[in-house]
């Protein structure tokens, strides 16, 4: 049988001619419609009343074809889109390509009016997935070209029940479990919960366990603070300070594992005390740290504060002005910010505070640097606070005298000391039997979470994460 010079037999697939209408070779998916060449010109074409019924649309069937075959085809071919013209879609699936915002009928009257898009308007998903949330936080953006209109906070990817949790676990048992709330300082969570314990059960701590207890809790804080700062400026685009600031975290950490066991979720804190006293080991690093501290703490700020991108992406960004902030319940060094000095270590004193001098740092800008710069003069007062520590604590039993099996009167008592993030509370009411009744957790990451509603709106798409990253939320404290 004779070859073309093209490599094909005559009569086979290749030597056909195309079907009218069916675009071949690089036009066949992948490109614009004007781009293929039309099949028919007008002048061929028979005109539409000339036609009949079964014949294809753009002149009649070629032979060995069913026309509704051809027609079917042709209803599969991409479509332009009714936005832009250059974006082809499926006819078949193009009105299912997007699920519907929310993808249920609106339940409330804030839902339907957020999801209603105006002029110009679109959403955007920021999360669950994205690093710069401090967890698994998902930010409906509501965006008007790049300016943030509005803003829905969906919050619940890492709920596990752990209040419900407690109140099914025995009293010691309790302790272990509060610590993945804000896992990056979890001492907070198992101290206000041994605070509301030891009222519910009129238990004496000796004073060497009390220290013990500030000194490990102001380690942590100092700690906090720096992941902080590192992962501030993180989202704001700069890597370098990260590096250097776990490197400062990772020191800490070890040191507190010598005492404690562990780098993360410590369950140190006791009903009555803490599981083991300070040895050489943890002494030893304490002593090398605590010399050089104050100088790292400064070598950190300044690497930020004359950094000018990171100073004027803050600045001005993010306004909290006092009277919001008390009437949303916010605490903790976001509320300081805003030039409220409210710090429970203070106003409401708890172990062995009220014998050691420190003063409550304020700002008075209420903006995303201001809450920055808080958490900086926080971490001076934290070495502080360690220092008179290391030089006031007494010797003596670091556990008061408890049954193995707690069952405390039935009674209920609130428990709450100053963490990174303001106000950790505990309220536990006991019914007389070995595990609490009810066991409810106050974080303050919650509620400080609930005032970007109010401080993204008029601010661009790009000072989202600096606004957020500023408040310092931690997921697993708000989903609880």
């Amino acid at each position: 049988m004779p070859i073309r010079p093209n490599g094909t037999e005559p009569g086979s697939p290749a030597e056909r001619p195309a079907p009218a209408g069916v675009r071949t070779g690089a036009h066949a998916r992948g490109s614009r419609p004007e781009a293929a060449a039309p099949a028919a010109t007008p002048a061929t074409a028979p005109p539409a009343e000339a036609r009949p019924a079964d014949a294809s649309p753009f002149g009649s069937a070629p032979h060995g074809h069913d026309p509704e075959a051809v027609r079917a085809r042709l209803a599969a071919m991409p479509r332009p889109s009714a936005d832009d013209p250059r974006i082809l879609l499926d006819r078949q699936s193009g009105a299912d390509l997007f699920e519907p915002i929310p993808p249920y009928p609106t339940r409330t009257e804030r839902e339907a009016e957020f999801y209603n898009l105006g002029d110009g308007e679109m959403f955007l998903n920021v999360g669950p997935q994205h690093p710069a949330t401090h967890g698994v936080l998902r930010l409906v953006l509501k965006l008007s070209g790049e300016q943030v209109v509005d803003v829905d906070p969906v919050i619940g990817y890492l709920h596990r029940g752990v209040e419900k949790i407690c109140e099914n676990s025995d009293y010691y048992h309790v302790i272990d479990q509060v610590d993945p709330l804000e896992y990056v300082s979890s001492l907070y969570q198992e101290w206000a919960a041994v605070l509301a314990f030891e009222k519910l059960m009129d238990v004496e701590v000796p004073r060497r366990a009390e220290y013990i207890r500030v000194l490990t809790a102001e380690l942590l804080r100092v700690a906090s603070h720096t992941l902080y700062m590192g992962f501030l400026a993180l989202d704001l685009g700069g890597l370098t300070p990260i590096l250097y600031i776990f490197i400062e975290r990772d020191e800490i950490v070890e040191m507190l594992a010598s005492v404690t066991g562990a780098r993360m979720l410590f369950n140190y804190y006791r009903i009555g005390g803490v599981n083991g006293d300070l040895n050489h080991e943890f002494m030893s690093r304490l002593g090398d740290w605590m010399s050089r501290a104050a100088k790292q703490t400064e070598a950190n700020a300044t690497l930020l504060n004359e950094n000018e991108i990171f100073v004027r992406r803050a600045r001005g960004v993010g306004i909290l002005d006092r009277e919001t902030a008390l009437r949303m319940g916010v605490t903790g060094g976001n509320l300081r910010a805003s030039g409220v000095a409210f710090d429970l270590r203070r106003a409401h004193p708890y172990s062995v505070y009220p014998e050691l001098e420190f003063n409550v740092p304020t700002r008075e800008e209420g903006d995303s640097l201001a809450r920055y710069l808080i958490r900086v003069d926080e971490v001076r007062e934290s070495i502080r606070i360690i220092d008179q520590c290391l030089h006031n604590m007494p010797d003596g039993p670091i556990m008061a005298k408890l049954p193995r099996l707690l069952r405390p009167r039935p009674a209920r008592a609130w428990g709450a000391v100053e963490g990174p993030r303001g106000m950790m509370g505990v309220y536990a009411i006991s019914d007389g039997s070995d595990q609490p009744f009810r066991f409810r957790i106050h974080d303050p990451s919650l509620l400080n979470l609930q005032t970007v509603p109010h401080l993204l709106p008029g601010n661009l798409l790009a000072d989202t994460m600096a606004i957020v990253s500023s408040l310092d939320p931690i997921m697993g404290g708000i989903d609880k």
